[in-house]
C-alpha cells in the first residue's frame, strides 16, 4: 500500500477509535458489506443474463440441440483456460471455500476471490454449466467483507460475523427475501445467534435487498404467489412429501459426493475437462431443461404449465398422456445433480442452490401429479402449493438449513399460508437426511476432517486452536541405553522440566516417558549410577498425540479420558514434544474471549 493511502487509513482508524465505538464501527461496515454483497450478485446475475441473451439468439433457436451440446464444453474450457492464464489459483466453490476460511485461516480469504467468481461463474452458468449463481455470489461478498475487515484491523470474531454479513446481503439481494437471508447466515455459517450478531446481520439483509431494488426495482427471481388453501386433511399428503424429499435428498448427496470422488482421482485438469464437459454435453443435448439454472423451469411448473419446460424433449413424446409428463419430470430430478456435479468435476464455478430449489420444485410437483391422478385421492392436492413445499423440503435436506427453507418460501409466496405444511416437510426430510448423512453438501469434507465449526461454542473454539501453538519442544530426550549417571548429569541437571522422552537413538521413535517422581528415589544413590538404565525406569505415557491425525477435540478428550497433565506428541512416527493440560486450557480460554469478541 503507497504510503499516502497508508496514512490515510492510518489517521481514519485513529479518528474511529476516538469517535465511534466498537459496535457502532461493526454496524456500519455491516452496512457497507451487504451493500458490496448486493452489488456482486448484481454483476454475477446481469453477466450472466448477458452471455445467456448472446447465446440464446437465432442460432439456438434454429439449431438448438446440436448447440446444447457444444455450449457447456465451450464455456467449461474458458473456464479453465481463465483459472490457469488469468486467475491462476484454484478459484474454490462457493460456500465451502467460505467455510474453510472461517474453520482453519481465520476468516482470511484470499484477494483474488474478491473477482475469482465473477470472472468465471457467469461464464460456466451462462454458457449452460447446470448450476446457480448463490454460492458464487456469497464466496465474492465474503472475500470482499474478510479483505475489507483485514484493511480495518478488525478480529477474527468481526471478521467471521461480517462473513456472516456478506452472506446475508448476498442472499437478500438475490431473493428479496431478508429474513430468510439473516437466518441463512446463522444456520450454514453457524453464527452465535446474539443481539450483537443479529443486529449487524439484519442492517446486512437491508443494504442487500436495497440495493436490489435499486438495480432491479420490483422484479424477483421466484414470482410467487400462494393462491390455494392449506386444509387440516392435506397434513399426511405433506408427511409423505416430506418423506420423499428426506430420501430424494439423500440421493442428491450421495451422488454429488460420489462423482466429486470420482473427480478427485483424475489428477490431470484437461482429462476433467474433457469427461466432466462431454458428460455435461450429452446431458443437456438429450435433456434440455437441464440447461443452466432452471428457474424457467421451476416458475412454469408454479403456474401450471409443465408441458412448456418438457417440448424440447428428445424423444418428441406426446404430452397429453399425464404419466409421460410425471415420468419425463421424474426425469430431471434424476438427471439434474448429475449434470450438475458433472459441472463441477470439470472445473466450472457456481453453486448447489439453484439446483436443489430445481430439484425440489419439480420433485413436489411429481408427488402432487401422482397422488392427484392415481385414483385414490377424490379432493387431489395443490400441485402449485407442492411446488413450492417441495423446495423446501430439498432445502432442508440438502443444505440443512430448514429455518431458511421455511421462511424462504414463506416469503417468496408472499404470505404464511403454508407454514405448517412447510415446517411438517421441512422436518421431516432434515430428520431422514441427518440420520443417513452427518453433514451437509456444503459441509461434508469438513466435517469429515473434524474442521467443521458448530453452533456448539466449545467444539467451535477447539476447532478453532490450532495445535502448533500449544507444542512445547523444550524437553530434553534420553536414550533406553543411557544408565542413571548419564541421566542425572546430561539431563536432570540441565533440564527444567520434569518429564523426559526416552528415544529410540536411530529413528527418533517415542519408547517411553520418565518423570522426575520416577527418578526420586534412586538418583542420589551413587552405587545404582552405572546399574540402572533408562529403560528399567521408563514406562508407556498414558496416551499418545498424533499431529497428523489429532484434531484439538481428540486431544482435550485424551486428555479427559487419561488425567494426564502432559501428553506426547509423534509426528510421522517419530517424536516431536509434548502438550500440557495448562497451556491446553490458557489456549482454549484466549481463544474463546477471541471467538466471543469480548
Amino acid at each position: 500500500m503507497p504510503t499516502k493511502k497508508r496514512n490515510l487509513l492510518t489517521r481514519f482508524l485513529i479518528w474511529r477509535i476516538k469517535y465511534i465505538s466498537q459496535n457502532q464501527f461493526v454496524y456500519l461496515i455491516a452496512i457497507v458489506v451487504g451493500f458490496l454483497a448486493g452489488v456482486g450478485a448484481v454483476i454475477l446475475k446481469n453477466l450472466t443474463h448477458f452471455i445467456q441473451h448472446l447465446l440464446e439468439g437465432n442460432l439456438v433457436q434454429y439449431y438448438h440441440t446440436a448447440f446444447y451440446f457444444v455450449f457447456p464444453i465451450l464455456g467449461l474450457t474458458l473456464v479453465y483456460f481463465i483459472i490457469k492464464y488469468v486467475i491462476r489459483q484454484r478459484v474454490s466453490h462457493g460456500i465451502p471455500s467460505t467455510l474453510f476460511a472461517i474453520s482453519k485461516r481465520k476468516g482470511l480469504i484470499k484477494r483474488y476471490q474478491m473477482i475469482g467468481s465473477i470472472l468465471t461463474a457467469p461464464i460456466t452458468v451462462g454458457f449452460g454449466g447446470s448450476v446457480g449463481l448463490e454460492g458464487p455470489t456469497v464466496a465474492t461478498g465474503a472475500a470482499l467483507s474478510s479483505n475489507l475487515s483485514r484493511i480495518l484491523h478488525l478480529n477474527q470474531a468481526n471478521r467471521t460475523l461480517l462473513i456472516g454479513c456478506a452472506a446475508a446481503g448476498a442472499m437478500a439481494s438475490i431473493f428479496k427475501a431478508p429474513i430468510a437471508a439473516l437466518i441463512f447466515a446463522i444456520e450454514v455459517f453457524s453464527l452465535d445467534l446474539t443481539l450483537a450478531s443479529m443486529l449487524p446481520l439484519l442492517l446486512a439483509s437491508i443494504s442487500g435487498i436495497l440495493t436490489s431494488y435499486f438495480f432491479f426495482g420490483s422484479d424477483v427471481l421466484l414470482p410467487f404467489k400462494n393462491t390455494d388453501a392449506f386444509y387440516l386433511s392435506d397434513v399426511p399428503f405433506y408427511m409423505l412429501l416430506g418423506l420423499a424429499a428426506g430420501f430424494t435428498s439423500v440421493y442428491f448427496t450421495k451422488v454429488y459426493a460420489g462423482i466429486q470422488a470420482f473427480f478427485e482421482k483424475i489428477k490431470s485438469p484437461g482429462k476433467r475437462l474433457l469427461i466432466g464437459g462431454v458428460g455435461l454435453g450429452v446431458l443437456i443435448y438429450f435433456i434440455p431443461p437441464l440447461y443452466g439454472e432452471g428457474f424457467d423451469v421451476i416458475n412454469n411448473l408454479v403456474k401450471g404449465n409443465p408441458e412448456i419446460a418438457l417440448e424440447n424433449n428428445i424423444f418428441q413424446l406426446e404430452l397429453s398422456s399425464i404419466w409421460v409428463v410425471i415420468a419425463l419430470l421424474a426425469g430431471l430430478v434424476f438427471f439434474k445433480i448429475i449434470a450438475s456435479a458433472l459441472t463441477f468435476g470439470a472445473g466450472g464455478v457456481g453453486g448447489i442452490f439453484a439446483p436443489v430449489l430445481f430439484m425440489g420444485s419439480i420433485m413436489g410437483n411429481v408427488v402432487a401429479k401422482i397422488l392427484n391422478n392415481c385414483g385414490l385421492f377424490p379432493n387431489g392436492v395443490s400441485e402449485s402449493n407442492f411446488t413450492l413445499v417441495g423446495m423446501t423440503g430439498l432445502m432442508a435436506g440438502v443444505l440443512y438449513a430448514p429455518l431458511t427453507a421455511i421462511f424462504l418460501i414463506a416469503e417468496v409466496t408472499g404470505g404464511y399460508e403454508l407454514f405448517i405444511p412447510l415446517m411438517i416437510t421441512a422436518a421431516i426430510s432434515f430428520s431422514i437426511t441427518k440420520y443417513f448423512i452427518p453433514h451437509s453438501v456444503y459441509a461434508m469434507e469438513l466435517g469429515r476432517k473434524g474442521d467443521l465449526i458448530t453452533h456448539n461454542k466449545d467444539h467451535a473454539v477447539l476447532t478453532l486452536m490450532d495445535i502448533q501453538t500449544v507444542i512445547e519442544r523444550d524437553f530434553i530426550s534420553i536414550y533406553p541405553e543411557m544408565n542413571l549417571g548419564e541421566i542425572v548429569h546430561q539431563a536432570i541437571v540441565k533440564s527444567k522440566r520434569n518429564l523426559f522422552p526416552v528415544l529410540n537413538k536411530t529413528t527418533n521413535s517415542l519408547e517411553g516417558i520418565i518423570l522426575l517422581d520416577d527418578l526420586r528415589p534412586v538418583m542420589f544413590d551413587q552405587n545404582l549410577y552405572e546399574e540402572v538404565t533408562a529403560k528399567e525406569l521408563m514406562h508407556h505415557p498414558p496416551d499418545i498425540i498424533n499431529l497428523q491425525e489429532d484434531k484439538m477435540t481428540d486431544v482435550m478428550k485424551k486428555f479427559q479420558d487419561t488425567g494426564a497433565w502432559n501428553l506426547p506428541v509423534i509426528n510421522e512416527g517419530k517424536y516431536y514434544g509434548f502438550v500440557s493440560k495448562s497451556k491446553l486450557l490458557t489456549a482454549y480460554r484466549r481463544k474463546l474471549i477471541d471467538f466471543s469478541g469480548k
